[in-house]
């Protein structure tokens, strides 16, 4: 029991990204709120929301799985 809770709060625990340059990615700033938009939707939010203004805008542009793609659409046409 203990052992299991321990791997869930590692899990939720801050996003660390050790193959990513985040300084130099950080200089161009579409490129940098695209990858970061990829990541909290591909790894987890961790208490962050998502802007729903910025997601209708650069889904098309995101490279992630077809299927979480077309259910994050499905999600922005339901309102």
């Amino acid at each position: 029991m203990i052992q299991k809770r321990l791997v869930t709060n590692m899990y939720n625990s801050a996003m660390y990204n050790w193959s990513t340059d985040t300084k130099k990615l950080r200089q161009d700033r579409q490129k940098y709120s695209l990858w970061k938009l990829e990541n909290l939707i591909n790894f987890g939010l961790n208490k962050a929301k998502i802007s729903r203004k910025s997601l209708i805008k650069n889904l098309p542009k995101l490279d992630l799985d077809p299927k979480k793609k077309r259910f994050l659409d499905f999600l922005l046409k339901s309102k």
